[in-house]
């Protein structure tokens, strides 16, 4: 029984590395266009971070051009992401920053972690 719900499971994407709330991360995600298919990025701060088993999920935002903020969600399990990048590790004290979307300018910026 172990080993039918085992070959149910998705196998997690090797591609994606330990996140941590208030990282600087850039994911490269497999877009298909018609019939081809290319690489497109998407960098921003990770705001959250679901842990559902196989529904596990994480939510990067960036500021987009005129000021406008964009989240996007992708799934932990997704063979759709090619690789995850961690630029820098930001120290906060909360697993949420859901207040990041009322700030904007030098107020958005989190304090770098070495």
């Amino acid at each position: 029984m172990e080993d039918l719900i085992r070959a149910i499971q998705p196998q997690p994407n090797e591609n994606i590395p330990a996140l941590r709330t208030g990282d600087l991360v850039s994911v490269h995600v497999k877009i298909k266009e018609g019939n081809r298919e290319r690489i497109q990025e998407f960098k921003g701060t990770v705001l959250y971070q679901h842990n559902n088993g196989a529904s596990s999920s994480f939510t990067v935002r960036r500021v987009a051009s005129n000021g406008i903020g964009v989240e996007r969600t992708f799934p932990v399990f997704s063979p759709r992401i090619e690789k995850v990048v961690i630029e820098r590790h930001s120290k906060v004290r909360r697993s949420r920053l859901y207040f990041l979307r009322d700030l904007t300018g030098k107020k958005a910026r989190l304090k770098q972690k070495f």
